[in-house]
């Protein structure tokens, strides 16, 4: 299963979220740390849930990198999140 699908599948059974965008942007970042070829190690993440209602920016960046703790340690290099209650849409 690919890094991406592995994201998706977390984030959708964890932080049902009512919007999840995400992009695979290792090709940006050829040459930099984590980067490797085939993809996989830097992604774009925007993502809208209930889950972060009363949250703060750094509240919600740390559930989302708690949750994809295993993929961090499998590969997974950086994440660009952009997270938002529904009420912030």
């Amino acid at each position: 299963m690919s890094m991406g699908t592995r994201i998706e599948e977390k984030l959708r059974s964890e932080l049902a979220p009512r919007r999840l965008e995400i992009r695979d942007d290792s090709s940006r970042h050829e040459g930099h740390a984590g980067w490797r070829p085939g993809g996989g190690t830097h992604f774009r993440v925007e993502i809208v849930s209930d889950a972060f209602a009363g949250k703060n920016r750094v509240e919600r960046q740390r559930l989302v990198y708690g949750l994809l703790k295993e993929e961090f340690a499998s590969g997974l290099h950086a994440l660009e999140l952009l997270t938002r209650a529904p009420s912030e849409e």
